[in-house]
């Protein structure tokens, strides 16, 4: 075959032009394959396609390599195929960004039914009006601080706002919020008490949400404000442990109180490892929540008078002159040694008295939103 096969050009177009230039008609080449003439005459009207065995019968013919003819055929009847559905490329394009079968699955996307319109239903969900102004999924040259984030990470902050602009809330208040953090601080002992939080923060003005994380995201919070007066803390609670949840919410309420997370989303992830974000904000939030959790200043003389031996008797003796639970004691001494196989019968799960008094989307239940 001279030079490339011209896409446009069909098989059997090409076929008759390479009897052509050996003066061959059909009946000549069917003698020489040993076929009909009405088998060329088909596949020089392109009506049948060129089968791997013809492939190699015309490679003796034309003393052309036989994979050139099946190529032309394939890309042939690739042309010729019909596109596929826009739900496809759709489906295609969000799946390679986000969890899609996960957000359909837990009830964000609405169900796959008759009628129903993908495209439509991700820009209702992310607040735009086509897929291209869908974070990671448009083409702008111009950077945006969603592109930094994973797709499991973004869906979830979604999830949360879309959930908090539909929570009738008070204005909000810092004057509250700190009287909250102080009616907070009393909880601390006993875990019950977790299921007074959502009321604390919805009377300081915070709009307050936990949204089950999706897999693979390894979110703990996030902090952002719908306008300048409407705060939002979300928490996923990967983590069902009263050390994590107080630390995480107490990390999120210092963000609200110092204004962090108005010019764009906090997305706490990993928080208290060494793969959480560095920064000043970060630094701030960080040490009020641990300070929140167990004093420093007493915490640091417990460790360093008990190190490198942590008794069960000594974390209570100590929680309880302190009015905290002992799992918050265990979780700084976690984070100070860095060994987590000690003391963890302390690490009690709270999720389940927070969740009758929070909104809460996940773990079965889809949040009342329109």
């Amino acid at each position: 075959m001279k030079g490339q096969i011209l896409n446009e050009r069909s098989p059997g177009d090409v076929v008759s032009d390479m009897m052509a230039e050996r003066g061959w008609t059909q009946s000549d080449l069917a003698y020489v394959l040993g076929v009909t003439t009405a088998t060329i005459n088909q596949i020089v009207k392109s009506k049948r396609p060129i089968t791997p065995e013809m492939a190699k019968l015309l490679a003796v013919a034309f003393g052309t390599p036989a994979e050139n003819f099946a190529e032309m055929q394939a890309r042939w009847n690739v042309k010729g195929a019909p596109d596929p559905s826009p739900e496809v490329v759709t489906r295609a394009k969000t799946q390679s960004r986000y969890p899609l079968r996960e957000m359909i699955k837990r009830g964000w996307i609405g169900d796959e039914k008759d009628g129903f319109d993908l495209h439509g239903e991700l820009c209702h969900f992310f607040g735009v009006n086509s897929l291209d102004s869908v974070p990671l999924m448009a083409h702008a040259a111009r950077k945006t601080y969603y592109d930094e984030v994973p797709g499991s990470q973004l869906a979830w902050l979604f999830r949360v706002k879309q959930i908090a602009k539909q929570m009738p809330t008070p204005a909000y208040s810092v004057t509250k919020l700190r009287a909250a953090i102080d009616q907070m601080s009393l909880m601390r002992e006993a875990p019950e008490e977790i299921r007074h939080v959502p009321r604390l923060l919805h009377e300081a003005g915070v709009r307050f949400v936990i949204v089950e994380g999706l897999p693979g995201g390894r979110i703990d919070g996030v902090c952002f404000w719908l306008d300048n007066q409407s705060p939002v803390i979300g928490l996923s609670t990967r983590y069902d442990r009263i050390d994590n949840f107080w630390f995480v919410l107490r990390h999120e309420c210092a963000h609200v109180l110092h204004g962090h997370g108005k010019d764009a989303e906090i997305i706490d992830a990993d928080l208290g490892t060494d793969n959480a974000v560095e920064n000043e904000e970060e630094r701030i939030a960080n040490e009020e929540a641990r300070d929140f959790c167990v004093s420093k200043e007493k915490m640091l003389s417990f460790y360093e008078r008990k190190r490198p031996f942590f008794s069960d008797i000594d974390v209570r003796a100590f929680a309880k002159l302190n009015g905290i639970h002992p799992g918050l004691v265990v979780g700084q001494i976690h984070f100070l040694t860095k060994e987590y196989r000690n003391l963890r019968q302390h690490l009690v799960g709270v999720r389940k008295f927070i969740t009758n008094s929070a909104i809460v989307d996940g773990w079965g239940d889809i949040a009342p939103v329109n």
